[in-house]
């Protein structure tokens, strides 16, 4: 029963309605008020022998009052529900709800859950069972039948993973379980994207035991994705997809971000009306784009629109040298004109402006090229050849090719990666072929690895290598008799290549072919910075641990613990649960795996076409309401107003004036404590400091001297804050923030302990101030001086240290007790921890306290006598020292020795410290505890 935006899911309670003229009928009647009447009785007694009293009718607004009171509660029954949605066909045997949560589903994942939700309660209105499944997660996932309860803890658990749906494997699942409940409801919560195998997949769902069709689905794919972003010469192009059937023009704006996350460069990629694809440039300097960590679409939070970059991706310059004079009415025979024609797509070029070597090379080098390419360089000058081997070995890549100057230079380790045999290979010579050599499959271990061998590339001329044991693992490219075309190996962080023809096509057509511009690339990759780690996994086919992954929303999130290692490949590799897009490899060298590739595109996913009644709702939340709380609560609040005005009616809050003025008084007190707590304040007898004074004893305290030297006053401070996290962590006790203290004006007994770090630079302490720390320690007050100068003689010795000076002019103003080291039974070695010494900082200085001159029954008292408390410690083991923490709770200062047990030992010293100052010799009364229940007969 609905009426438009109301409706009730229990209608028969509304015929409680036509009870409320009954109700007013009851409820016309009330008792007559009663009356006060003054004595004496017989008068009352008089009246009532005379006149009869009869009930008069209730005011006409209570009586409304009730009715409306009675017709709330009614209509609360009824379960009224505010803008009620329809109720969705979750009947049957069962209902299989299959979900879509892959990257296509995130933006609107919270909808997606709110249509789920309500499948699933409606189904567990009915009382069905439910089957649900995730296209996107583990394949052995359960997918039950669940209760609705059930059900609803695994909707509520799954989230949107930045994979691909599998629907084929997903679908066969739910098929293989709808065996067991034929005729259930199929659900299908589909993220608006076609993928391979749909049509069999929902072949496979529905041609059996499905009973109806639920198609959810949005009413338009707007995503958009990226699947390209090169470093061109010019700029970095950005290639951006979106779903077809949108006439519109649309535009998107792209950022693009550093390793920090910084953005740094912005593009705008603009889609004319009906098209699918449209590119952008990001038109910043080519230093600038070699800072590019990733590239995100504005306003798209799903991992298709986000792209991560790698190595591969970046610009390197390449200096380019030669001896070769050049010719511009012949620039084919130039040896660098098909070098340059090879890397000028991929890499930007430098040229020296000199063509002498000792000034060509530093002109380069100044230039910090990633890569130098030297065509038929022979003997390199001395006074540069230095610096060219430390710019290999710190990480260059020098790449040379052979030419008749090289072969008549000799030998070079340094600058060659191979030795050479003297002369030249050629047609017609010693060591000649009779016919020209081809290119044979390269060798799996060099970069290369993955092309196809050149065919129509042959070799009339080259120089040779010399036959070593390490010369097949340095060849990456050979010709049919077995000879190293290129070689190549690594020199520290560098890596030396050679090329053994000449860059020009006189000794061999390969300068000419596709060929090799695929192979400078791929050297040029090798040069890069992380580069050369992951060119090397990808030749030995390595696996590379996941570093930075994509999100289902696009940020960049660390590896998942489903994540596993990745082999790069040189295609596309597949996005799964275990290889998730991201980076992976490690701070010294990454691979991007992005989710989206060149062939990627977005085509709708269309419904299948079936037999089965098919009922197609959108996604969207549940925004029904229900009124049953409401109208309770208004119920309730004018059962309230009724018990009041009964209440008035009978007199009863007219009774005693005076109590109710006493009460109505004592509110209005409240309320001025509430909003003029500032006025009433400023009236009072309060004091200046009483403040101060009162958060000073609300919790315990440590105290520390405040020297006047800041480098001290720091270590102090740091030092209580720290033995008050460890009293915190391993005691009841929860003192509040150390409080810094000044001996000459503060008042010092709020605090039990006052730490007491002696400087000699620090001004030494007036009279005043001594003879108040002396009033201090004799009403109970304890002190604990630390000279930090275990190292120096002690305070006994004979030659003292600074600090033990200024300690015993201070002491000399005090009444000082006499002291001795803390013995082996004192309650100190016990109060807390077992403690045989009380090291700090330092190790090895005794702590001084008061001498307990009555300690004569020590076999029955091993805690010693007295029940005070020794108002003086000393210390040259620099306590603070030891317990000072930094604002993440790491230590500031080493030990001496380093030991990290020594730490501890100091905190627990700190400790025990603490409870002796608080609790006394409590401990010494616990060795009389067997002879009192002796006496008790117990």
């Amino acid at each position: 029963m609905s009426w438009l935006p109301l409706s009730f899911g229990a209608p028969m309670v509304l015929w409680g309605l036509l009870a409320l003229p009954v109700i007013w009928w009851l409820l016309r009647l009330t008792p007559p008020r009663p009356q006060t009447e003054v004595f004496p009785p017989l008068r009352i007694l008089a009246r009532v022998l005379r006149r009869e009293e009869t009930p008069h009718q209730s005011p006409w607004w209570l009586t409304l009052l009730r009715l409306l009171m009675a017709a709330l509660v009614v209509t609360a029954l009824a379960e009224p529900v505010f803008n009620p949605r329809e109720k969705l066909p979750a009947e049957g045997s069962a209902l299989a709800l299959v979900i879509d949560n892959d990257w296509a589903s995130a933006a609107d994942w919270g909808k997606r859950v709110a249509t789920a939700e309500r499948l699933i309660a409606d189904a567990g209105s009915n009382g069905v069972p439910v089957v649900i499944a995730f296209t996107a997660e583990k394949p052995n996932a359960e997918i039950g039948p669940f209760d609705a309860s059930a059900a609803l803890d695994r909707l509520r658990a799954a989230k949107p993973r930045p994979i691909p749906a599998d629907r084929p494997a997903v679908y066969a699942r739910v098929a293989a379980t709808l065996e067991r409940l034929p005729g259930a409801s199929v659900a299908v919560l589909a993220d608006g994207l076609a993928a391979n195998g749909d049509e069999a997949a929902f072949k496979t769902l529905l041609e059996r035991n499905a009973a109806r069709l639920v198609w959810a689905t949005s009413d338009r794919v707007s995503l958009t994705g990226l699947t390209g972003a090169d470093n061109q010469v010019d700029g970095f192009t950005l290639t951006a997809i979106r779903a077809p059937g949108d006439p519109a023009p649309a535009q998107v704006t792209a950022g693009a971000f550093d390793d920090k996350g910084r953005r740094i460069a912005d593009a705008t990629v603009t889609f004319a009306p009906g098209q699918t694809t449209a590119n952008g440039t990001m038109k910043v300097p080519f230093e600038l784009r070699n800072d590019f960590a990733s590239i995100a679409l504005d306003g798209e939070h799903q991992a298709g629109a986000v792209r991560v970059l790698d190595e591969s991706s970046k610009r390197r310059r390449v200096g380019l040298l030669s001896q070769a004079e050049a010719d511009q009415a012949q620039p084919l025979l130039s040896p660098l004109y098909y070098i340059r024609r090879a890397l000028q797509p991929f890499a930007d070029l430098v040229e020296p402006s000199s063509a002498d070597l000792a000034d060509a090379i530093p002109q380069l080098l100044d230039q910090k090229p990633a890569m130098i390419i030297m065509a038929d360089v022979g003997t390199i000058p001395a006074q540069v050849r230095q610096r060219l081997v430390d710019w290999v070995n710190n990480g260059g890549t020098l790449v040379r090719f052979a030419g008749s100057r090289l072969a008549a230079a000799g030998n070079d380790d340094d600058l060659l990666p191979v030795r050479l045999r003297s002369g030249e290979r050629a047609l017609g010579g010693a060591l000649s072929w009779t016919t020209p050599q081809q290119v044979t499959e390269f060798p799996k271990n060099g970069p290369f690895a993955d092309l196809a061998p050149p065919t129509e590339v042959t070799v009339s001329r080259q120089v040779l290598a010399e036959p070593t044991p390490d010369i097949v693992e340095r060849t990456w490219a050979t010709l049919a008799d077995g000879t190293p075309l290129v070689t190549g190996m690594k020199k520290d962080k560098g890596t030396l290549v050679l090329f053994h023809v000449t860059p020009e096509a006189t000794w061999s057509n390969l300068p000419i072919s596709g060929s090799f511009v695929e192979m400078l690339r791929r050297v040029v990759q090798l040069s890069r910075n992380q580069g050369a780690a992951v060119a090397n996994a990808e030749a030995a086919a390595a696996s590379l641990a996941p570093y930075r992954m994509i999100g289902a929303d696009g940020t960049l999130v660390p590896p998942t613990p489903d994540a596993r290692p990745l082999v790069p490949a040189a295609g596309p590799l597949p996005v799964t649960l275990e290889n998730p897009p991201g980076l992976y490899g490690s701070e010294t060298g990454v691979f991007a795996h992005n989710l989206l590739n060149a062939s990627s595109t977005f085509a709708p996913l269309a419904r299948p076409q079936i037999s089965l009644p098919v009922t197609a709702i959108p996604y969207a939340f549940d925004e029904s309401e229900n009124l049953k709380g409401a109208l309770v609560t208004l119920a309730l609040l004018l059962m309230v107003l009724d018990t009041l005005a009964v209440f008035s009616m009978g007199g009863l809050l007219s009774r005693r004036p005076r109590r109710a003025a006493a009460t109505a008084a004592a509110v209005l007190i409240a309320l001025g404590g509430l909003f003029g707590h500032a006025d009433l304040a400023r009236a009072d007898d309060s004091k200046p400091g009483d403040s101060q004074a009162i958060e000073d004893i609300s919790k315990t305290r440590i105290a520390y001297v405040i020297t006047g030297e800041p480098g001290v006053d720091s270590i102090s401070r740091a030092g209580l804050e720290g033995l008050t996290r460890f009293l915190i962590e391993k005691t009841a006790l929860e003192p509040g923030p150390p409080a810094g203290v000044d001996i000459s004006r503060d008042e010092l007994a709020f605090y039990p302990l006052i730490y007491w770090p002696i400087d000699a630079t620090a001004p030494m302490p007036s009279e005043a101030a001594i003879a108040r720390i002396d009033a201090y320690m004799q009403q109970g007050g304890t002190v604990l001086f630390d000279t930090r100068d275990q190292f120096s003689n002690g305070i006994g010795a004979g030659s003292a240290s600074p600090a033990t000076e200024r300690l015993r002019d201070i002491l000399a103003n005090l009444n000082v007790p006499p002291l001795e080291p803390v013995p082996s039974d004192h309650v100190l070695t016990k109060s807390f921890f077992i403690l045989p010494e009380f090291p700090g900082r330092f190790n090895g200085s005794p702590l001084w306290v008061e001498t307990s001159l009555d300690a004569s029954n020590t076999e029955n008292r091993p805690v010693r006598t007295g029940d005070g408390v020794s108002p003086i410690m000393i210390t040259g083991n620099d306590f603070a020292g030891a317990w000072a923490v930094d604002e993440n709770g790491d230590p500031m200062l080493p030990t001496v020795p380093p030991d990290p047990m020594q730490r501890i030992y100091a905190l627990r010293a700190g400790v025990n410290i603490m409870m002796y100052m608080l609790t006394g010799n409590y401990k010494s009364d616990q060795v009389h505890v067997p002879v009192l229940l002796e006496r008790l007969g117990q």
